[in-house]
């Protein structure tokens, strides 16, 4: 049993976990791929379960593996605090924090507070996944992340959200279509525009719906054409005429949507909504993720970011 509490044999089993691949795993870690087989296989042979199915070139966790799965890594984030402790002690900070959002701030504002926050402390680094706002939530709940970053929020007795930004979600259209010339549409025009959406756990739909309703413009007659995955889909969608859709105005700000995609306001409303921080409660974050939380807090008081709740500011 001693061997089953091997974290090296731990991480290796959670890197096959999280890349779906024997292959990729073994390059990750510098091994060769028959090593990573082996010690997977003793894991099994050990524990008397699979662990893994083999799914052709994909791998995915048995029920057994998934459990295995979610104390080793809480036994490997244990070694890293027990780490990072250590090096309080002599007045550093390092280890690796964990992050998960949702499309809008993941593609388009953490990078650039990562980076800042790397100036300051070259030791840490960062694991940032992304995904709709409810599965960020889920990795929250599972322990796979300690901070999220989302564009909704819900009631959960187990959350704790925090306000950082303010964004502002548009009409993108076509340059191409009937109201390209325009700035604004009224509620009426809305549904003579063909929409493409985002997935139904999408933040930036949830958001705009629940505004839109609020002010008495129903979506139940919009003409959906299509509804598409990640934010990069639907642009893609809106510059090859496919439709318009709301969209937030941070994915604009790449200059090669200029003359391509054009923004429009709904006549008499603004579509104006918070991101978040989200935390489980009570749980300790690390050392490392709680000097990232202070950076966050620190340059939301600066206003060193969030530039759509700078212009709806001024």
């Amino acid at each position: 049993m001693e061997s089953l509490l091997d974290l090296h044999r731990m991480e290796i089993f959670c890197k096959v976990v999280e890349l779906k691949s024997f292959t990729r795993a073994a390059e990750s870690m510098y091994l060769s791929q028959p090593t990573v087989s082996e010690h997977i296989r003793y894991l099994e042979e050990i524990l008397g379960e699979p662990l893994l199915d083999r799914m052709g070139r994909e791998v995915q966790p048995t029920q057994a593996g998934r459990i295995f799965y979610d104390y080793a890594r809480r036994m490997l984030r244990l070694r890293e605090q027990m780490v990072q402790a250590l090096r309080d002690h002599r007045g550093t900070v390092s280890g690796k924090i964990y992050l998960g959002a949702s499309t809008i701030p993941g593609t388009y504002i953490l990078p650039e507070l990562i980076a800042g926050f790397r100036l300051q402390f070259p030791d840490v680094t960062v694991s940032l996944k992304i995904g709709g706002s409810r599965a960020v939530v889920d990795m929250i709940l599972n322990g796979e992340i300690e901070i999220g970053f989302t564009g909704a929020r819900w009631n959960d007795p187990k959350l704790e959200w925090d306000e950082f930004c303010l964004d502002e979600i548009v009409l993108a259209v076509p340059k191409d279509s009937p109201f390209g010339k325009d700035e604004e549409i009224s509620g009426e025009d809305l549904s003579r525009i063909p929409l493409i959406v985002r997935e139904p756990g999408s933040g930036t739909r949830k958001m705009a719906e629940e505004i839109l309703k609020s002010h008495g413009i129903s979506t139940d007659s919009f003409r959906v054409v299509a509804e598409l995955g990640s934010t990069e889909a639907v642009k893609q969608g809106i510059r090859a005429g496919l439709g318009g859709s709301f969209i937030s105005r941070f994915a604009l700000k790449d200059g090669g949507d200029v003359g391509e995609i054009v923004p429009l306001r709904i006549k008499g409303l603004r579509l104006l909504r918070p991101f978040y921080f989200v935390r489980r409660k009570k749980r300790h974050l690390s050392p490392a993720a709680r000097m990232f939380v202070s950076f966050i807090e620190e340059n939301k008081k600066a206003r060193n970011f969030c530039l759509s709740g700078k212009e709806e500011k001024g």
